[in-house]
């Protein structure tokens, strides 16, 4: 990071500094060197307040990029969950679509099925009825068939009529 190279070249010349008064502590000299300590703790204090303000500054600017990334990702998990609920509800359209058309379907094959056993029953009531009529008519062709050979009978008993005879 670029905040990190800015603050170790600060530490360096720091340190550079420190080590430069110290020495001119450590060799004796009394007037200028007395002047130049004050001088360097003030110069000191400045590089520390500028290292602070600029530490504040790259803290703050990660705090605005951790928001604005934390605002991206609810941004892109709230786009997720509505395409994952439109595809929800696509999803259960189509199902409900599906079972609505098998319904359909469904109620249709049991009309056909109540049609055929209408039919079917339509045929057979025919046919019995037919039947019926057939039996019918063969116990009267029976009864009549039973009656014309009475007849004959009763005519051999009874008396003949008189016939005449034209000559």
């Amino acid at each position: 990071m670029p905040g990190r190279r800015v603050f170790a070249a600060a530490f360096a010349c720091l340190l550079a500094t420190v080590a430069a008064g110290g020495l001119t502590a450590c060799s004796g000299g009394s007037g200028a060197a007395g002047k130049a300590a004050p001088a360097a703790s003030a110069e000191e204090a400045a590089e520390h307040s500028e290292e602070a303000a600029q530490k504040r500054e790259e803290q703050a600017e990660v705090d605005r990029n951790r928001e604005l990334l934390s605002q991206l990702e609810a941004n892109k998990r709230e786009q997720a969950a509505e395409s994952a609920s439109k595809k929800r509800e696509k999803a259960a359209e189509q199902k409900a679509k599906k079972r609505e058309e098998a319904s359909k379907l469904a109620a249709a094959k049991v009309e056909k099925e109540a049609e055929a056993k209408v039919k079917k029953r339509e045929e057979e009531a025919r046919s019995h009825a037919t039947q019926q009529e057939a039996a019918s008519r063969a116990a009267r062709k029976k009864a009549l068939e039973a009656e014309q050979r009475r007849r004959p009978r009763q005519k051999a008993h009874s008396t003949p009529p008189a016939t005449t005879i034209e000559r």
